[in-house]
């Protein structure tokens, strides 16, 4: 379908989430800069010649010549009417001034994220998300997802190459994931020398803060070690690289109106493309998740998040969080485009549903209806279960049965 509306469609998302999979089921035409040291050269001598070829063409890691966005830019705009020219796919956001023209009118993106609980078949999807954002009361059953099960559910992640892999193969391959980042990918992306030591550190000291309002001075300060605190300016720039790569993608905080004078903090919530990369940046794996259920709720908030993202996308929707400064909260905002917008609490069981569903409700008598709306829903979600609507409005609605 996008295809069809623009000259060029750009696929984003991290590594090894599917990218270059997809776009090879339309490409009439491919070519691979990570592979190819001459396309890379013809990127930067004849970048119009490079571009021949059937259509649709696919410039798989581009940004590892970006300079073909204005060649492919002016492309869109010569052979225009034509539409579906060009599919571009990138692990990595390049510098600013690599897009310094603009693409609009031509190009249109697609993000793409490791997959969701859905995707991967863990879950009955007997409610759908598109009727829950609609108002419409919900109901179901999910599909089993034991606390065990939900611990390999996070420590594995939804990586499309590691289906049909046991535990253990897959941990390793997300620490091999992290090092490949670390070692290889964040050098090439910057140009420049980076301490794999302290990069480690910050990545470790993010995972142990998943899922919370945490500073750049105190991650610094967990970086750095043996009393050396990494530089505040640096631990910023090692931030930007790792969003930058996809590795990281923060929860901003939600702007809206609230009754009272009490202000949202604005600090975002620090969260990984996919749970799976905290446990793999703490060494950790299945077993150790279940050793600190704590934790894990964390973790399992990364997922939902994740989740959330992927179902709210399609329907033209971001996913934000909330907190006022005397600590009503909740964990996640879904806002449609045309301002529809409902709350989510995140919880590891049945136990903390009703803890939920009262921070919910206090949260949402703070909104300031008159402007925001009334929210579709306000939901607890929970690992498995029963999907139902409280008497107090409240839905409860387990992951594991949440489809499209």
């Amino acid at each position: 379908m996008l295809l069809a509306a623009v000259g060029a469609v750009v696929i984003e998302g991290p590594k090894a989430c599917g990218k270059t999979e997809t776009a090879l089921q339309k490409a009439a035409t491919v070519i691979s800069l990570d592979r190819d040291p001459n396309a890379r050269q013809m990127a930067q001598v004849a970048p119009g010649a490079l571009l021949q070829g059937e259509a649709p063409l696919l410039l798989d890691e581009w940004q590892l010549a970006p300079q073909l966005w204005n060649e492919v830019r002016h492309q869109v705009d010569q052979r225009s009417p034509a539409k579906g020219q060009f599919i571009l796919t990138g692990s990595s956001t390049p510098d600013d001034d690599a897009r310094r023209h603009s693409g609009a009118g031509r190009f249109v993106r697609l993000q793409m994220r490791p997959l969701s609980i859905y995707e991967l078949g863990m879950s009955s999807a007997q409610v759908s998300f598109t009727a829950l954002m609609a108002g419409e009361e919900v109901a179901g059953k999910g599909a089993e997802l034991s606390v065990p099960e939900l611990a390999r559910a996070l420590a594995v992640g939804g990586w499309p190459g590691l289906l049909g892999l046991d535990d253990a193969a897959s941990v390793l391959v997300n620490q091999g994931y992290l090092d490949q980042i670390v070692e290889v990918d964040l050098p090439r992306v910057t140009e420049r020398r980076r301490d794999p030591v302290k990069l480690r550190r910050l990545l470790s000291a993010l995972a142990r803060s998943v899922g919370n309002q945490v500073s750049v001075s105190k991650l610094a300060n967990e970086a750095g070690g043996d009393g050396n605190p990494l530089d505040r300016g640096t631990a910023d720039i090692y931030l930007d690289e790792l969003t930058r790569l996809k590795i990281l993608e923060d929860l901003p905080a939600w702007n809206t109106h609230l009754r009272s004078r009490d202000a949202l903090t604005k600090a975002p919530k620090r969260m990984f493309v996919d749970p799976s990369l905290a446990v793999a940046a703490l060494g950790a794996g299945p077993e150790t998740i279940l050793r600190d259920l704590e934790y894990m709720g964390f973790l399992f908030e990364n997922l939902v998040i994740r989740d959330l993202r992927v179902l709210a996308e399609p329907l033209g929707g971001r996913v934000s969080h909330a907190r006022t400064r005397d600590g009503r909260e909740v964990d996640a905002i879904v806002e449609l485009r045309d301002g529809t917008w409902a709350a989510f609490e995140v919880k590891l069981g049945a136990a903390w549903i009703d803890a939920g569903a009262e921070s919910l409700l206090r949260f949402a008598q703070a909104v300031d209806t008159s402007r925001a709306g009334e929210p579709a829903a306000l939901v607890v979600i929970v690992p498995e279960g029963y999907a139902y609507r409280r008497p107090d409005g409240v839905t409860v609605l387990p992951l594991s049965a949440l489809g499209v």
